[in-house]
């Protein structure tokens, strides 16, 4: 099978938008998700309700695929798995290298779907020396002043970077140098690179406090829909403070 160091992904010089291509990955998780249960076909308002998105933005995304669908039967599930792979380059061997094999970069290895997502954890680099040679996920780990050679043996061309954020930028680097053209940045850091370089950041507390942000406001909206009674205010039957007698208690109305 092609590696993918000389092979990149039709999607751009096809035209489609990448907002579009942010969303394949969803609809290619609805769709595998149908094909492991055997349905044969799908409407676009249930792959839609699946993928979180509305079935018009559905329908213009495949649109750039040049998928329509058939009236009254929907899509054909394992065309489209096919479909979507081919365009995100699913369909060839992605190497892909692992630098900082920390409790993070040591569970990526471990995670099972890269394999059947069409790409191969090729190899893990720290630059930790008493990591070197120990076995993660059955593979030996090696010395990051290895990497170019790493790099230029395995054709790799998507790098993973899951270093601390000061390291983060020298690894990006070498990387760059080395012929990576696509990273994958886990280190809490902004990287910069030159043109032709793809860079995606996965920042697992900003996302945290965006759920956060989303929390606090769902906890406001129902204070605000409560009564006054339950939102901490004096209901009509209460009684004032000052009506009430040394103890706090309030007294008995006194006849007329």
């Amino acid at each position: 099978m092609a590696t993918g160091r000389n092979h990149r992904p039709a999607t751009r010089s096809r035209g489609i938008p990448e907002a579009t291509v942010a969303r394949l990955p969803l609809y290619l998780r609805a769709l595998t998700a149908l094909s492991e249960r055997s349905v044969p076909t799908v409407s676009s308002e249930e792959l839609a309700t699946a993928a979180g998105v509305n079935s018009a933005k559905l329908r213009k995304d495949f649109s750039y695929l040049g998928s329509y669908g058939t009236r009254g039967v929907g899509y054909d599930v394992e065309y489209l798995v096919y479909q979507i792979s081919r365009e995100l380059g699913l369909t060839q061997d992605w190497p892909v290298v692992i630098v900082g094999i920390g409790n993070l970069g040591a569970a990526l290895a471990n995670y099972g779907g890269f394999a059947s997502r069409g790409f191969r954890v090729a190899a893990l680099i720290d630059a930790d020396s008493s990591m070197t040679g120990k076995q993660v996920a059955g593979i030996a780990v090696q010395h990051v002043d290895d990497l170019e050679t790493i790099i230029d043996t395995n054709g790799v061309s998507i790098g993973v970077i899951t270093t601390p954020g000061g390291a983060a930028q020298q690894v990006c680097d070498r990387l760059v140098a080395a012929g990576v053209t696509s990273i994958l940045n886990f280190a809490p850091t902004v990287l910069t690179v030159p043109e032709g370089v793809d860079v995606r950041k996965v920042d697992l507390s900003i996302e945290l406090q965006i759920l956060a942000f989303h929390e606090q406001r769902k906890a406001a909206e129902e204070l605000a829909q409560e009564p006054p009674s339950a939102a901490g205010l004096p209901a009509a039957s209460e009684g004032r403070r000052g009506d009430q007698g040394p103890d706090g208690d309030i007294p008995a109305v006194m006849p007329a």
